[in-house]
């Protein structure tokens, strides 16, 4: 029988049929004429998957806005830049915050130091009626449709992270059009385009899983996963660190290309599992030589890259070829091997996702430690 988070994975095409065009009906609803035509910076927040998901957004948002954007935790938003927005005109400011649940202490914090600041606050959520959506402006709602009851399990979450990216993508569709930095036909193409994601995921599954599964299989004595990627697919390689430490508790982390090469490149265990993450973008060139120095040092070298000829197939043990799909919206595809990763560990292992919650942690999310849901919120802008 396939594991709850194998089941869950399994029903990710279905998820961008079902969610593509209702998402884009409410990103026409919620970034109106005025907004989009008076920006001039965007800021995307969040924390944990939502964090990822905004970061895997932001070329996507240069690219098809025009608008200089920046991605950041939001912790780092509300306590460190919040209180340094400069003074500017009505509506020129956007920020974006983005929780599933809309209930997590530190972004509700960051929306609401946003709109002290002067910004726009929009939540990007699926549950409009809770703090995050009172706190805000406008509401871009995200809900995710409900799976049968033998589905709805507690997994890590990968149906309401691609759902954030493309909410996002499509609010970024929206604001780019309306701008007329796209025209309609290109902005439709490129809807298209993300409607095509369904099929390209169900292929990338498809290839990926068995490849995954004796990956997993070779790696049975490793206790630490290392991703790198650059640019969208760095957020990729950070999603899919974290499922793997929320799915089976194994030591995980996400490196930026350029910094691999100054850093994780002198670890000590030669074979550490390192997981190369390029759609043949921006860093092609870079990844290429991060991939013969991972080689080099006797590193267990894992390229995902397009199908066809690749600069950083000859220096990888394994490679996992996925179709090819435009560098912006990579993430939603180049994060399905982590999560398969993840699943298959966790399997092999036979541990609980998310340790349970035991050991000092609560079933309520963790709420009761951690307190993501709790801890106290500062209502004053700092600087």
């Amino acid at each position: 029988m396939r594991s709850p988070m194998h089941q869950q994975i399994d029903t990710l095409p279905s998820l961008i049929r079902q969610i593509a065009q209702p998402f884009d009906a409410a990103a026409r609803a919620t970034f109106d004429f005025e907004l989009c035509t008076s920006v001039k910076r965007i800021y995307l927040v969040g924390c944990g998957d939502s964090y990822h998901a905004s970061y895997g957004a932001e070329l996507a948002f240069h690219q098809l806005t025009g608008v200089p954007t920046q991605a950041l935790s939001a912790l780092t938003f509300s306590r460190y830049t919040a209180g340094y927005l400069a003074a500017s005109a009505p509506g020129t400011v956007l920020v974006i915050a983005v929780s599933v649940s809309g209930v997590v202490s530190r972004t509700i914090e960051a929306l609401q130091l946003a709109r002290q600041a002067g910004a726009v606050g929009v939540a990007l959520t699926g549950a409009p009626d809770k703090p995050l959506g009172q706190a805000a402006e406008k509401v871009f709602q995200t809900t995710v449709p409900p799976l049968p009851d033998e589905l709805n399990m507690v997994v890590p979450g990968v149906r309401s992270y691609l759902a954030s990216q493309m909410g996002l993508y499509m609010a970024a569709l929206r604001i780019g059009e309306v701008r007329g930095h796209l025209t309609t036909a290109e902005a439709d193409a490129r809807r298209a385009d993300l409607r095509g994601l369904a099929d390209v995921v169900q292929q990338t599954i498809q290839v990926a899983e068995p490849i995954c599964r004796d990956l997993v299989q070779r790696w049975s004595a490793e206790r630490e996963f290392v991703f790198v990627g650059g640019g969208p697919l760095f957020a990729a390689g950070m999603f899919s660190a974290a499922k793997i430490l929320e799915a089976s508790g194994d030591p995980a982390l996400a490196q930026e290309t350029e910094e691999w090469t100054h850093i994780q490149y002198f670890g000590a265990h030669p074979t550490t599992p390192t997981v190369l993450l390029c759609a043949d973008g921006f860093d092609a060139d870079r990844m290429a030589e991060a991939a013969r120095a991972a080689q080099a040092i006797g590193r267990d070298v894992v390229a995902v890259v397009p199908a066809g000829e690749s600069s950083i197939s000859p220096y990888a043990r394994t490679v996992i070829a996925v179709p090819a799909v435009a560098e912006c919206f990579a993430p939603i595809v180049y994060s399905i091997p982590g999560e398969l990763i993840a699943a298959e560990r966790a399997a092999a292992l036979g541990v609980p996702y998310f340790r349970a919650f035991a050991g000092g942690r609560t079933v309520d999310w963790a709420d009761g430690a951690s307190r993501i849901r709790s801890s106290h919120i500062v209502t004053t802008l700092l600087k």
